[in-house]
């Protein structure tokens, strides 16, 4: 395999994220690889508000500005991590982070970016702690105009 120039990284904190972690730091190249890393949160939190036991409007969107906030606290410190995990390895990185359907996501910043490859882990195993968040990939595969390459399970 060639070394990829945009090495495009799915990784949201999981178990099988930090096993795609590992095996992108494998395949790049410091200096001439760019890792992308796209932190994709789920549309399902799009508007969250609890409404099946919050009674009021105001309780409502305080709890959805809290939900919200938690979120991006949680997605900003992924990403800092990552990119702090990039740089001693002397490698670039471009975080991304989007709202939506997670293969539909993928497929739009790979596209934007350019990317050689796509790095994601693999699904998570029943029992494991998480959201069921599932990435579609007979999309993802079918949309893709570059190699997708899944890490095995840690």
């Amino acid at each position: 395999m060639k070394t990829p120039l945009k090495l495009l990284l799915c990784h949201h904190g999981t178990g099988g994220a930090l096993a795609a972690e590992a095996l992108a730091y494998e395949l790049a190249v410091p200096g001439t690889t760019t890792v992308v890393h796209c932190l994709v949160v789920p549309e399902f939190w799009a508007g969250m508000q609890g409404d099946d036991w919050l009674n009021n409007a105001s309780t409502r969107d305080a709890f959805g500005n809290y939900l919200e906030g938690m979120l991006e606290a949680d997605a900003r410190r992924e990403l800092a991590a990552v990119a702090s995990r990039c740089q001693e390895r002397g490698l670039a990185c471009e975080p991304v982070m989007r709202l939506g359907n997670p293969a539909e996501t993928v497929l739009a910043v790979a596209g934007e970016v350019g990317a050689d490859l796509v790095v994601i882990g693999s699904p998570r195993r029943k029992g494991e702690e998480g959201l069921r968040s599932r990435m579609e990939l007979e999309t993802l595969v079918r949309g893709l105009q570059c190699p997708l390459l899944i890490a095995p399970h840690p």
